[in-house]
Protein backbone atom coordinates (compact mmCIF):
# COMPACT_ATOMS: atom_id res chain seq x y z
CA UNK A 1 0.00 0.00 0.00
CA UNK A 2 2.64 2.66 -0.96
CA UNK A 3 1.47 3.82 -4.79
CA UNK A 4 3.48 6.68 -4.45
CA UNK A 5 6.62 5.05 -3.50
CA UNK A 6 6.30 2.43 -6.38
CA UNK A 7 4.90 5.42 -9.15
CA UNK A 8 8.70 7.25 -8.57
CA UNK A 9 10.53 3.60 -8.76
CA UNK A 10 8.56 2.71 -12.05
CA UNK A 11 8.14 5.92 -13.70
CA UNK A 12 11.53 8.03 -13.40
CA UNK A 13 13.46 5.13 -13.81
CA UNK A 14 11.94 4.02 -16.90
CA UNK A 15 12.44 7.25 -18.17
CA UNK A 16 16.37 7.27 -17.36
CA UNK A 17 16.49 4.05 -19.08
CA UNK A 18 14.76 5.44 -22.00
CA UNK A 19 17.19 8.54 -22.39
CA UNK A 20 20.28 6.91 -21.67
CA UNK A 21 19.64 3.43 -24.27
CA UNK A 22 17.71 4.67 -26.88
CA UNK A 23 17.19 9.32 -26.80
CA UNK A 24 20.23 9.97 -25.34
CA UNK A 25 19.87 13.17 -28.05
CA UNK A 26 16.99 14.54 -25.93
CA UNK A 27 18.97 13.92 -22.10
CA UNK A 28 20.31 17.84 -23.41
CA UNK A 29 16.50 18.91 -21.77
CA UNK A 30 16.83 17.41 -18.87
CA UNK A 31 20.24 18.95 -17.47
CA UNK A 32 20.12 20.93 -14.30
CA UNK A 33 21.73 23.79 -15.42
CA UNK A 34 20.87 27.10 -12.73
CA UNK A 35 22.73 28.93 -14.66
CA UNK A 36 20.77 28.99 -17.61
CA UNK A 37 17.48 29.16 -15.39
CA UNK A 38 18.99 32.19 -13.89
CA UNK A 39 20.29 34.37 -17.39
CA UNK A 40 18.16 32.66 -19.94
CA UNK A 41 15.17 32.03 -17.91
CA UNK A 42 14.60 28.66 -18.97
CA UNK A 43 12.17 28.07 -15.51
CA UNK A 44 11.34 24.62 -17.01
CA UNK A 45 14.65 23.02 -16.05
CA UNK A 46 13.68 23.51 -12.54
CA UNK A 47 11.11 21.12 -13.11
CA UNK A 48 12.81 18.49 -15.97
CA UNK A 49 16.41 18.93 -14.47
CA UNK A 50 15.14 17.97 -11.11
CA UNK A 51 12.97 14.85 -11.70
CA UNK A 52 14.52 12.39 -14.06
CA UNK A 53 18.12 11.01 -13.32
CA UNK A 54 20.76 11.06 -15.95
CA UNK A 55 23.11 8.79 -14.22
CA UNK A 56 22.32 5.31 -14.17
CA UNK A 57 24.39 4.55 -10.74
CA UNK A 58 21.89 7.45 -9.36
CA UNK A 59 19.07 6.33 -10.54
CA UNK A 60 19.58 2.48 -8.76
CA UNK A 61 20.93 4.55 -5.47
CA UNK A 62 17.80 6.84 -5.19
CA UNK A 63 15.39 3.75 -5.98
CA UNK A 64 17.31 1.46 -3.46
CA UNK A 65 16.61 4.03 -1.15
CA UNK A 66 13.07 4.90 -2.42
CA UNK A 67 11.75 1.75 -1.73
CA UNK A 68 13.37 1.23 1.92
CA UNK A 69 11.72 4.66 2.37
CA UNK A 70 8.15 3.81 1.11
CA UNK A 71 7.31 2.87 5.37
CA UNK A 72 6.99 6.65 5.82
CA UNK A 73 3.95 6.18 3.32
CA UNK A 74 2.62 3.55 4.79
CA UNK A 75 2.94 5.13 8.29
CA UNK A 76 1.83 8.58 7.69
CA UNK A 77 -0.24 7.87 4.54
CA UNK A 78 -0.03 8.62 1.02
CA UNK A 79 -1.14 12.58 0.92
CA UNK A 80 0.67 13.25 4.04
CA UNK A 81 4.64 11.33 2.25
CA UNK A 82 3.66 13.08 -1.08
CA UNK A 83 3.39 16.34 0.52
CA UNK A 84 6.59 15.89 2.31
CA UNK A 85 8.13 15.07 -1.13
CA UNK A 86 6.58 18.24 -2.69
CA UNK A 87 7.59 20.46 0.39
CA UNK A 88 11.19 19.03 0.59
CA UNK A 89 11.73 19.63 -3.26
CA UNK A 90 10.47 23.03 -3.59
CA UNK A 91 12.66 24.64 -0.55
CA UNK A 92 15.50 22.14 -2.12
CA UNK A 93 15.62 24.34 -5.42
CA UNK A 94 16.02 27.23 -2.92
CA UNK A 95 18.70 25.91 -1.11
CA UNK A 96 20.42 25.01 -4.41
CA UNK A 97 20.11 28.50 -5.42
CA UNK A 98 21.87 30.23 -2.10
CA UNK A 99 24.56 27.01 -1.98
CA UNK A 100 25.42 27.92 -5.61
CA UNK A 101 26.06 31.55 -4.97
CA UNK A 102 27.57 31.26 -1.80
CA UNK A 103 30.29 28.98 -3.37
CA UNK A 104 30.61 31.30 -6.02
CA UNK A 105 31.34 34.45 -4.34
CA UNK A 106 33.42 32.36 -1.95
CA UNK A 107 35.49 30.37 -3.60
CA UNK A 108 35.25 31.65 -7.12
CA UNK A 109 33.67 28.23 -8.47
CA UNK A 110 30.65 27.87 -10.80
CA UNK A 111 28.60 24.85 -10.37
CA UNK A 112 25.36 26.07 -11.41
CA UNK A 113 26.24 23.81 -14.61
CA UNK A 114 27.27 20.97 -13.31
CA UNK A 115 24.78 20.49 -10.85
CA UNK A 116 23.50 16.05 -10.88
CA UNK A 117 19.89 15.93 -12.04
CA UNK A 118 17.35 13.79 -10.69
CA UNK A 119 14.91 13.41 -7.70
CA UNK A 120 17.69 13.35 -5.52
CA UNK A 121 17.08 16.33 -3.04
CA UNK A 122 13.42 14.71 -1.57
CA UNK A 123 15.80 11.26 -1.14
CA UNK A 124 18.42 13.01 0.63
CA UNK A 125 15.18 14.58 2.94
CA UNK A 126 13.70 11.67 3.68
CA UNK A 127 17.01 10.84 5.60
CA UNK A 128 15.80 13.42 8.55
CA UNK A 129 12.46 11.16 9.68
CA UNK A 130 14.39 8.06 9.18
CA UNK A 131 16.94 9.22 11.36
CA UNK A 132 14.63 10.62 14.02
CA UNK A 133 11.88 8.67 14.26
CA UNK A 134 12.89 4.58 13.15
CA UNK A 135 14.82 3.19 16.15
CA UNK A 136 18.16 1.78 15.73
CA UNK A 137 18.32 -2.08 16.86
CA UNK A 138 22.07 -3.58 16.80
CA UNK A 139 22.18 -6.82 14.34
CA UNK A 140 25.56 -7.65 14.60
CA UNK A 141 29.19 -6.44 16.06
CA UNK A 142 32.71 -6.40 14.48
CA UNK A 143 35.71 -5.36 14.88
CA UNK A 144 34.98 -5.05 18.23
CA UNK A 145 33.65 -1.66 19.39
CA UNK A 146 31.97 -1.07 16.15
CA UNK A 147 28.20 -2.43 15.53
CA UNK A 148 25.99 -3.45 12.27
CA UNK A 149 22.47 -1.91 13.27
CA UNK A 150 18.88 -2.08 11.01
CA UNK A 151 19.98 1.25 9.49
CA UNK A 152 23.85 0.69 8.84
CA UNK A 153 23.07 -0.20 5.18
CA UNK A 154 20.96 2.53 4.24
CA UNK A 155 23.48 5.04 5.57
CA UNK A 156 26.09 3.33 3.09
CA UNK A 157 23.45 3.70 0.44
CA UNK A 158 23.57 7.10 0.86
CA UNK A 159 27.13 7.62 1.16
CA UNK A 160 27.54 6.09 -1.93
CA UNK A 161 24.81 8.48 -3.50
CA UNK A 162 26.51 11.41 -1.47
CA UNK A 163 29.84 10.26 -3.31
CA UNK A 164 28.75 9.98 -6.76
CA UNK A 165 29.58 13.26 -8.14
CA UNK A 166 31.33 16.10 -8.23
CA UNK A 167 29.15 18.56 -6.55
CA UNK A 168 26.04 16.37 -5.31
CA UNK A 169 26.94 17.71 -2.15
CA UNK A 170 25.20 21.02 -2.82
CA UNK A 171 22.03 19.07 -3.52
CA UNK A 172 22.25 16.66 -0.49
CA UNK A 173 22.51 19.69 1.60
CA UNK A 174 19.91 21.33 0.72
CA UNK A 175 17.45 18.40 0.55
CA UNK A 176 18.84 17.77 4.35
CA UNK A 177 18.58 20.92 5.47
CA UNK A 178 14.82 20.90 3.81
CA UNK A 179 14.09 18.36 5.12
CA UNK A 180 15.07 19.44 8.42
CA UNK A 181 13.20 22.47 7.89
CA UNK A 182 9.59 20.49 6.46
CA UNK A 183 10.13 17.56 9.70
CA UNK A 184 10.15 20.22 12.23
CA UNK A 185 7.44 21.94 11.17
CA UNK A 186 9.64 25.12 10.67
CA UNK A 187 7.70 28.66 9.87
CA UNK A 188 4.74 26.01 9.08
CA UNK A 189 6.24 25.05 5.53
CA UNK A 190 3.81 21.68 6.39
CA UNK A 191 0.81 23.87 5.97
CA UNK A 192 1.87 25.92 2.83
CA UNK A 193 3.75 23.04 1.10
CA UNK A 194 1.30 20.75 0.96
CA UNK A 195 -0.72 18.55 -1.51
CA UNK A 196 -4.23 20.01 -1.66
CA UNK A 197 -7.34 17.15 -0.80
CA UNK A 198 -9.14 17.42 -3.82
CA UNK A 199 -5.90 16.35 -5.67
CA UNK A 200 -5.51 13.34 -3.46
CA UNK A 201 -8.67 12.48 -4.34
CA UNK A 202 -8.32 12.76 -7.85
CA UNK A 203 -4.86 10.92 -7.38
CA UNK A 204 -6.17 8.45 -5.34
CA UNK A 205 -9.02 7.18 -7.61
CA UNK A 206 -6.93 7.57 -11.05
CA UNK A 207 -3.49 7.05 -10.09
CA UNK A 208 -3.86 4.46 -6.83
CA UNK A 209 -5.73 1.54 -8.70
CA UNK A 210 -2.58 1.42 -11.37
CA UNK A 211 0.24 2.02 -8.50
CA UNK A 212 -1.39 0.14 -5.64
CA UNK A 213 -0.84 -3.63 -5.03
CA UNK A 214 -1.80 -6.88 -2.52
CA UNK A 215 -1.66 -6.70 0.86
CA UNK A 216 1.14 -9.08 1.66
CA UNK A 217 0.41 -12.89 2.77
CA UNK A 218 0.48 -13.27 6.54
CA UNK A 219 2.88 -15.71 6.53
CA UNK A 220 6.62 -15.37 5.18
CA UNK A 221 8.26 -18.17 3.24
CA UNK A 222 10.86 -20.10 4.75
CA UNK A 223 13.84 -20.58 3.14
CA UNK A 224 14.46 -23.77 0.86
CA UNK A 225 17.69 -24.63 1.87
CA UNK A 226 16.91 -24.40 5.92
CA UNK A 227 16.51 -28.28 7.26
CA UNK A 228 13.45 -29.63 8.46
CA UNK A 229 14.18 -28.66 12.01
CA UNK A 230 15.11 -25.40 11.12
CA UNK A 231 11.96 -24.85 9.83
CA UNK A 232 9.98 -25.96 12.18
CA UNK A 233 11.51 -23.72 14.60
CA UNK A 234 10.93 -21.27 12.92
CA UNK A 235 7.25 -21.91 11.84
CA UNK A 236 6.66 -21.99 15.81
CA UNK A 237 8.27 -18.60 16.46
CA UNK A 238 6.13 -16.75 13.95
CA UNK A 239 3.07 -18.58 15.51
CA UNK A 240 4.34 -17.20 19.14
CA UNK A 241 4.30 -13.81 17.58
CA UNK A 242 1.72 -13.62 15.66
CA UNK A 243 -0.65 -15.29 18.85
CA UNK A 244 0.78 -12.47 21.01
CA UNK A 245 0.00 -9.66 18.60
CA UNK A 246 -3.61 -10.90 18.74
CA UNK A 247 -3.60 -11.15 21.97
CA UNK A 248 -2.23 -7.22 22.23
CA UNK A 249 -5.02 -6.25 19.88
CA UNK A 250 -7.46 -7.77 22.50
CA UNK A 251 -6.38 -6.09 25.26
CA UNK A 252 -5.97 -2.69 23.72
CA UNK A 253 -9.79 -3.22 22.90
CA UNK A 254 -10.72 -3.69 26.46
CA UNK A 255 -8.25 -1.17 27.71
CA UNK A 256 -9.81 1.40 25.42
CA UNK A 257 -13.31 0.15 27.30
CA UNK A 258 -12.66 -0.03 30.38
CA UNK A 259 -10.03 2.92 30.93
CA UNK A 260 -6.71 2.79 32.82
CA UNK A 261 -3.59 0.84 32.30
CA UNK A 262 -4.08 -2.72 32.27
CA UNK A 263 -1.06 -5.32 33.70
CA UNK A 264 0.13 -7.16 30.42
CA UNK A 265 2.02 -8.64 32.30
CA UNK A 266 -0.22 -10.59 34.29
CA UNK A 267 -2.73 -11.39 31.64
CA UNK A 268 -0.16 -12.85 28.86
CA UNK A 269 2.22 -16.05 29.65
CA UNK A 270 6.06 -14.95 28.74
CA UNK A 271 7.23 -15.80 25.07
CA UNK A 272 7.99 -19.83 24.63
CA UNK A 273 11.50 -20.82 24.29
CA UNK A 274 11.56 -23.83 21.97
CA UNK A 275 14.34 -26.82 21.79
CA UNK A 276 14.59 -29.95 19.54
CA UNK A 277 14.60 -33.30 21.91
CA UNK A 278 14.25 -35.52 18.98
CA UNK A 279 15.92 -34.90 15.45
CA UNK A 280 14.09 -37.71 14.30
CA UNK A 281 10.54 -37.70 15.50
CA UNK A 282 10.36 -34.01 15.34
CA UNK A 283 8.99 -33.58 19.07
CA UNK A 284 9.55 -30.34 20.64
CA UNK A 285 9.42 -29.17 24.37
CA UNK A 286 8.06 -25.68 25.44
CA UNK A 287 9.94 -24.26 28.87
CA UNK A 288 8.70 -20.63 30.07
CA UNK A 289 11.21 -17.94 29.97
CA UNK A 290 11.05 -15.63 32.87
CA UNK A 291 10.01 -11.81 31.90
CA UNK A 292 13.03 -9.69 32.43
CA UNK A 293 12.99 -7.61 35.64
CA UNK A 294 14.19 -4.75 34.26
CA UNK A 295 12.87 -2.92 31.05
CA UNK A 296 15.53 -1.14 28.87
CA UNK A 297 15.40 2.77 29.45
CA UNK A 298 17.43 3.11 25.69
CA UNK A 299 14.62 1.00 24.27
CA UNK A 300 12.03 3.20 25.99
CA UNK A 301 13.92 6.27 25.26
CA UNK A 302 13.16 5.22 21.41
CA UNK A 303 9.62 3.96 21.61
CA UNK A 304 8.64 7.33 23.48
CA UNK A 305 10.90 9.06 20.57
CA UNK A 306 8.41 7.41 17.83
CA UNK A 307 5.76 9.40 19.46
CA UNK A 308 4.26 6.70 22.22
CA UNK A 309 4.17 7.25 26.00
CA UNK A 310 5.80 6.10 28.60
CA UNK A 311 3.23 3.78 30.04
CA UNK A 312 2.43 2.19 26.49
CA UNK A 313 6.30 1.53 26.01
CA UNK A 314 7.00 0.09 29.31
CA UNK A 315 4.01 -2.56 29.21
CA UNK A 316 5.02 -3.30 25.41
CA UNK A 317 8.53 -3.91 26.08
CA UNK A 318 7.44 -5.98 29.55
CA UNK A 319 4.69 -7.91 27.45
CA UNK A 320 7.23 -8.71 24.96
CA UNK A 321 10.18 -9.99 26.84
CA UNK A 322 11.85 -7.15 26.15
CA UNK A 323 11.92 -7.51 22.36
CA UNK A 324 11.97 -3.98 20.76
CA UNK A 325 10.89 -5.31 17.09
CA UNK A 326 7.93 -6.83 18.40
CA UNK A 327 6.78 -3.86 20.42
CA UNK A 328 7.58 -1.44 17.89
CA UNK A 329 5.19 -3.09 15.55
CA UNK A 330 2.41 -3.71 18.04
CA UNK A 331 2.31 0.02 18.88
CA UNK A 332 2.41 1.10 15.26
CA UNK A 333 -0.43 -1.44 13.95
CA UNK A 334 -2.29 -0.02 17.02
Amino acid sequence: KAPVSKGLLLVPSALSLLLALLLPHCQRFFVYDLQAVKDDFQIWRLICGRIICLDLKDTFCSSLLIYNFRIFERRYGSRKFASFLLGSWVLSAVGDFILVEAVRYSFGITAARNLPSGFLAPVFALFVPFYCSIPRVQVAHILGPLSITNKTLIYILGLQLFTSGSYIWIVAISGLISGLCYNSKMLQVHEVLCVPSWMAKFCSWTLEPIFSSSEPTSEARIGMGATVDIQRQQRMELLDRQLMLSQFAQVRRQRQQQGGMINWNRLFPPLRQRRNVNYQDGRQSEQQASPPLEVSEEQVARLMEMGFSRGDALEALRASNNDLNVATNFLLQH
